[in-house]
């Protein structure tokens, strides 16, 4: 064996299909869409569309309730801090707020940040600056002698008043 003689195996690589190129391609004409009708036209999206007739989807009973204002945390027990802290993916000095929790790959999502929960065992004395804890957590770290900071969140109507009166300082001092 050559290194000019190297290949691909037989049918390997397949060429992109160009359909509407002609008769000699097999898919010209009308590009293996078929006559007429909406799906042989652009820019159609008719999933779920089911010819006029009430779609499944509207036709089933609506449940329950989403609520827009509910919090979003990262939730993280404190066995799998203490697992990150044997496993050295986690410093057991200073503070541990949402930051080092998520680079240690222990907070995912949580726009509201990191509540804290009691579920497994905690050995190490830990600083925690979190958003929200549970009883049997807090009981488990202030035991270990560790100590948790909550951070003050504010509610979107404060946070919108506060914006609203610092455009308005910025506009008197200009």
């Amino acid at each position: 064996m050559k290194l000019n003689e190297i290949r691909d195996n037989k049918g390997a690589r397949q060429g992109r299909v160009r359909v509407g190129r002609g008769i000699g391609s097999g898919l010209g004409k009308t590009a293996g869409r078929g006559q007429k009708g909406a799906k042989s036209r652009s820019g159609v999206s008719i999933a779920g569309f089911e010819g006029g007739q009430m779609p499944l989807h509207m036709r089933l009973p609506k449940r329950g309730f989403n609520n827009i204002f509910a919090k979003d945390y990262a939730e993280v027990n404190l066995g799998a801090v203490q697992k990150a802290i044997d496993a050295g993916k986690l410093e057991a000095k200073g503070t541990l707020d949402h930051d080092a929790l998520k680079a240690a790959g222990l907070a995912r999502g949580g726009k509201d940040g990191v509540r804290l929960l009691g579920k497994g065992e905690i050995k190490a004395k830990l600083a925690f600056k979190v958003a929200g804890v549970s009883k049997g957590a807090r009981e488990a770290v202030e035991k270990a002698g560790g100590s948790i900071e909550l951070i003050e969140r504010k509610n979107p109507a404060e946070l919108a008043a506060a914006k609203k009166g610092s455009r308005k300082r910025a506009a008197a001092e200009a």
